[in-house]
């Protein structure tokens, strides 16, 4: 799976520690916040005419922890440990940990000194830029926490900001915690392959015997993808979207906080403020970008729905049911999967068979490293979980240690159920000349193996892998001199284009023929079937970016307003239905109460994702394909001009240093079709 690098030394750092007892977690949450309290401290006591960058900006910015992965892993165990007692104080010292974040970042003693440097033009005028920056960036991160209001007002933001941390603690914990189940018969799940029986959970109710399917990704998606019984993917698509109603009034109570958060900071919306350190910058940008977009993609949507319908109206023909001319958001991953299996020949359950877990993660790494001039050297340390692997990361030229990443790919009780890259520490220079070197896991929930047979992905779950282990590269692949710049510490519109230009290896036949081997008879893939799945990704490319669409609109109806007082449940449903054009269906949900991004970092920020496609989509087509997608000085030169800066850089300018022009969607609207 891994290949030995040549080492220029054997220093390996030792991993952080990810054993604790619940007294080991509230402990250490003190020392977090008191080593970190006396590092303010200190910097408050500085006389404002004697401060300087380096007594008053590095320490702020670069040492504030003794350990700095103590803090991060304890908000990551919080989501994947085992034990609910861990979770649970996890969950506790993270409230703690930001309340105290919030205190410190609130500090009127410490932003006089910082202040007093950055309005220092001689102290300013000799740093270098990549100082100068770092002495903008936290100077700006205390007066956009509200250092520059009156007193009263100062203690009023701080409440609200307690506030909104706390409910973001406790929504995200619902989700984890509070999946949803259904029952069905074997006939009720006609469609699934018998791989989706082995071993599942069965339960007799009146004397039939009935399979029990979770709300969880590897349960859910291809029951909504494969079922043919319509009433099935509708029982099923309800119970996710009916779980976790309490999180329906934190979310709200959080809009109301976060535009009176805006107000006590002088900007008319919270998209107002959130946006104004953006690539994006206003509100008008993001909203005329997701319309002309939204525009364009309706014509290709205007012909899929119009398949869409006539196959559903053969479907219900065939067995005797009236067809009310309506579609369902139960409908919408079926008849596109549908569609792809028609018209490509293309199924899930064929397509899965060549890629299983073994050989699509050998595939990945040896991609990633061959791309990046990398070597991966699998460890035999353990981390929260016995199915965790630990995996050394070294610079295949210059044999230099780079750091660590994990693999938590399966899914469990009580853990995280999306996918997605967890720092756990982060890299930058200390102050004596030594090294911290960075250490991220991906977390996932693909299928389980299942008896004889082993975990078997998707198409779309190899994506997923491809693009989450992308972030972990991100995080690897940083060398910055501060940690306040590490890894994916860049412009939230920008955070997600270094994976989503990944994700497009996936689609490349050279690169797919190298690991998609059948599970069975270590067959390769078939030329025929990878032209095929090739030749289908564009299938629904209307309505898939139409739903992307969606949550970017709603993201800003939500905070892009003055009135904050809004009944999401109503507005969510009205605006899905008029922008992804399915509709909800009899029953009342609230699947907002299960949109982790909007208490998760990304609230007034969904756009992002279709905002970075564009730049994904430029880099992947005017580089990569242009030069080869196997060219190593193509891959170093995207190492070294996009991941390694971290946040040292502004997006734009990292973009336009790789391209060597400015940024433009034609690639983006030719390879959708448009």
């Amino acid at each position: 799976m891994t290949t030995t690098a040549t080492k220029k030394s054997s220093y390996i750092p030792q991993l952080p520690k990810f054993s604790f007892t619940v007294g080991e977690i509230e402990a250490d949450t003190t020392k977090v916040i008191e080593s970190a309290r006396a590092i303010y401290d200190k910097v408050a006591a500085i006389p404002v005419n004697e401060a300087t960058f380096e007594n008053t900006i590095l320490p702020i910015a670069n040492e504030k922890f003794e350990d700095p992965s103590r803090e991060n892993i304890i908000r990551s165990l919080k989501e994947v440990h085992t034990d609910k007692n861990i979770r649970d104080a996890c969950t506790d010292a993270e409230i703690k940990l930001d309340k105290f974040s919030i205190e410190s970042s609130m500090r009127e003693d410490v932003y006089k000194v910082v202040f007093s440097v950055f309005n220092n033009k001689e102290i300013m005028d000799r740093l270098s830029p990549l100082d100068r920056r770092l002495a903008t960036k936290v100077e700006e991160d205390y007066r956009r926490n509200g250092l520059n209001l009156t007193a009263d007002k100062r203690e009023e933001l701080k409440k609200v900001k307690e506030e909104l941390a706390e409910l973001s603690t406790k929504f995200n914990r619902n989700i984890s915690e509070e999946d949803g189940e259904a029952l069905f018969t074997r006939e009720e799940l006609a469609g699934l392959p018998d791989s989706f029986f082995d071993e599942r959970e069965t339960r007799e109710v009146d004397g039939v015997t009935k399979y029990v399917v979770t709300t969880k990704y590897p349960d859910l998606y291809p029951v909504l993808k494969q079922a043919k019984v319509w009433k099935t993917r509708m029982a099923l698509k309800e119970k996710d979207e009916t779980r976790c109603k309490g999180n329906v009034g934190l979310i709200e109570k959080a809009i109301k906080l976060r535009h009176k958060q805006a107000q006590l900071m002088g900007y008319k919306t919270h998209a107002g403020f959130k946006l104004e350190v953006m690539m994006a910058k206003k509100p008008e940008n993001v909203i005329h970008f997701e319309n002309d977009l939204r525009n364009r993609l309706n014509v290709l949507a205007d012909r899929e729905l119009a398949e869409i319908a006539a196959l559903k109206a053969e479907e219900f023909n065939q067995v005797n049911e009236n067809f009310d001319g309506e579609l369902y958001m139960w409908d919408y991953a079926y008849y596109i999967n549908l569609i792809k299996e028609r018209r490509f020949n293309v199924s899930d359950d064929e397509v899965k068979q060549y890629f299983s877990m073994g050989n699509v993660t050998k595939g990945i790494l040896d991609t990633y490293q061959n791309m990046l001039g990398l070597k991966f050297v699998k460890s035999s340390e353990t981390a929260w979980h016995r199915d965790v692997t630990v995996h050394e990361v070294w610079d295949s030229a210059t044999g230099d240690f780079v750091g660590h990443f994990l693999m938590d790919l399966y899914p469990r009780e009580g853990k995280y159920n999306h996918a997605a890259c967890f720092p756990l520490r982060p890299g930058f220079e200390r102050a004596d000349g030594t090294r911290e070197y960075p250490v991220a896991a991906i977390v996932a929930n693909f299928p389980k193996p299942s008896g004889n047979t082993p975990s078997l992905l998707t198409h779309s779950d190899v994506t997923t892998y491809f693009h989450e282990f992308g972030h972990v590269m991100h995080e690897l692949c940083s060398k910055v001199k501060y940690e306040y710049f590490h890894g994916t510490s860049v412009e939230t519109d920008f955070v997600e284009a270094p994976s989503q230009m990944l994700e497009n290896w996936c689609w490349e036949p050279t690169v797919l023929q190298k690991f998609a081997f059948h599970y069975k008879t270590d067959k390769p893939i078939p030329s025929d079937l990878v032209e095929r799945l090739v030749a289908a990704r564009n299938v629904g490319a209307g309505l898939v970016n139409l739903r992307q669409i969606f949550f970017g609109l709603f993201d800003m109806e939500i905070h892009n307003t003055e009135n904050p007082d809004i009944d999401t449940t109503k507005l969510y449903s009205e605006l899905r239905e008029k922008v992804t054009r399915f509709k909800n269906g009899p029953k009342e949900v609230w699947p907002l109460a299960t949109f982790g991004h909007m208490m998760g970092g990304y609230d007034a920020g969904y756009y992002g994702y279709m905002w970075s496609e564009v730049f994904s989509a430029d880099m992947f087509y005017s580089r990569f394909k242009e030069e080869g997608i196997d060219n190593v000085e193509t891959g170093r030169s995207y190492r070294e001009e996009i991941l390694k800066p971290g946040g040292s850089r502004d997006g734009n300018d990292m973009i336009r240093n790789f391209l060597g022009r400015e940024p433009n969607n034609k690639a983006f609207l030719k390879s959708i079709g448009l």
